[in-house]
């Protein structure tokens, strides 16, 4: 008998002749989404900026047909990238959505970043056109491309690199539109009304972006942006908005849940309650399914380079699976190569959802995307019934909640700190965080090493969330391999750390 679990709806999903899983039907492009929307429910708040302005379908569409058209004064046309610096706004979503109605193709910028990584993105990419946030957005008269077709570029997402440069995941509209009917049937809302979505993450971020905003427009519903999070506004707000949907990192869930007015907020009208990005905690699932009441659960896994949802666990196996990040969602297909006794191995992930390889990386494209498989440098395994395990990375890598953390790239700043001689980047646990960013510092020999000056010039070099916050001095040479590679292991075992100052 087979074993496996089949939990989503796989309605008219088929294979090309490479064996790629489609949709059958989907809108022809962003735009083609859009406009069915606005045509339904052309007065329903679409964009709320929580303590900002707000803009019905037919304002978003008005307001994005002006950027485009001051985007094509400005000479943008077919193919050309527009960098997106605003943060989470609704600026944001009109420059998102009127760089698609200008025929371009929309590079949101992490706002988080420092001056070199953003001009190395914005060089990269060759951006015609930076939208600052500081600057009105362009306006000219209404312009509409309503011509791109499923396999055009709609978006390059920048997502770092394991040699330290970012690296463009290119987003086509056949992406977008497949990961959001992948998230529209996972989601599954219990009566059917349109989504009242709280975003809380950046929607310079695939999860933002691709995950809440788009489906929740494609569904005619209201998506409700943070602009800075804060956890008693993001409490309010659930109430205030009607939110029926919160989707955030379990960093945040945390947060919130152990605020000690947490029961004075009525989150009763919340339908459905899911995390991803990081590890959980078992007893984080059940506290937020006791705190939500009536609230499904579920986790989901995916990455940049799979327009986001790539695996989903929904609420009925949320408490005895909690370890687990699910099922593939219905376009994906899942294996694992070179798998050891115990069945792990590196996860690849197939499905018309995996973006089209790297912007101006040839070599990296080859090597990550392989016969229509990405090879994650994730390690996992997947049980009989289709559960999915992450168990470990290949990509020297830390996940502080939800926001990805290459040790090498740390490394390569500090390694250039005055007096340090060796360093290790490790993560170290952290309830909250799942992780958050440790460097093992030995000094140049005969000197008096400053860990305040390390850190600074750290700050200077990297943004913010890369900057350790837990550093431990070691006068010893740092353990290696014959091969001369740091062995990290010990360092995680035995590393005393303190706290590095911000």
């Amino acid at each position: 008998m087979d074993a496996r679990i089949e939990p989503f709806d796989t309605t008219g999903v088929v294979r090309d002749d490479a064996g790629i899983k489609h949709f059958t039907e989907l809108p022809g492009s962003l735009v083609e989404m859009l406009r069915a929307s606005v045509d339904e429910a052309p007065d329903r708040d679409a964009v709320v900026e929580l303590d900002g302005p707000r803009a019905t379908y037919h304002e978003l569409w008005d307001g994005a047909a002006r950027v485009a058209g001051g985007l094509r004064e400005a000479g943008v046309r077919s193919g050309d990238r527009v960098a997106i610096r605003h943060g989470n706004t609704l600026s944001w979503v009109l420059a998102f959505f009127g760089t698609h109605l200008a025929g371009g193709v929309a590079v949101p910028v992490n706002t988080r970043f420092t001056d070199p990584e953003i001009d190395y993105v914005v060089t990269d990419s060759g951006a015609k056109v930076v939208l600052l946030p500081d600057d009105p957005l362009p306006d000219g008269s209404p312009y509409a491309v309503e011509g791109a077709g499923l396999n055009d570029l709609g978006a390059i997402f920048y997502t770092s690199g394991t040699t330290g440069f970012p690296k463009g995941a290119m987003t086509t509209h056949d992406n977008f539109l497949t990961n959001i009917e992948n998230v529209i049937r996972i989601r599954k809302p219990r009566d059917g009304d349109p989504m009242r979505n709280l975003v809380s993450v950046p929607l310079f971020h695939v999860t933002g972006c691709n995950s809440q905003l788009l489906p929740t427009l494609s569904d005619c519903g209201t998506t409700v942006v943070m602009p800075a999070f804060d956890v008693q506004r993001f409490l309010r707000a659930i109430v205030e908005e009607n939110v029926s949907v919160v989707t955030t990192v379990p960093a945040i869930f945390w947060y919130a849940l152990t605020q000690s007015n947490i029961g004075d907020f009525d989150l009763s009208r919340v339908e459905l309650a899911t995390y991803g990005g990081a590890p959980i905690a078992p007893s984080l699932v059940g506290e937020i399914k006791r705190t939500f009441g009536r609230a499904r659960v579920g986790n989901g896994f995916g990455l940049t380079e799979t327009s986001s949802v790539s695996t989903f666990l929904p609420h009925e196996y949320a408490d005895t699976h909690a370890d687990s990040v699910g099922f593939a969602v219905p376009t994906v297909d899942l294996d694992v190569v070179d798998p050891d006794s115990s069945g792990v191995g590196e996860l690849l992930i197939r499905g018309a959802n995996v973006v089209a390889g790297y912007w101006n990386k040839p070599e990296a494209t080859a090597s990550t995307f392989v016969d229509g498989w990405l090879h994650t440098g994730d390690l996992a395994r997947v049980s009989p019934e289709g559960f999915t395990y992450i168990v470990d990375r290949a990509k020297d890598m830390i996940n502080r909640g939800g926001e990805n953390v290459y040790c090498v790239e740390v490394e390569n700043v500090l390694a250039a700190a005055p007096d340090v001689f060796e360093v290790a980047v490790i993560g170290v646990p952290d309830d909250m965080m799942g992780e958050k960013v440790g460097a093992v510092l030995v000094p140049t020999p005969g000197s008096s090493l400053d860990v305040g000056a390390v850190m600074s010039f750290a700050r200077e070099r990297l943004a913010d969330f890369k900057v350790p916050q837990f550093v431990s001095v070691h006068t010893e040479p740092l353990p290696r391999n014959p091969g001369g590679k740091i062995l990290k292991r010990p360092l995680r075992e035995s590393t005393t750390w303190q706290l590095a100052g911000r």
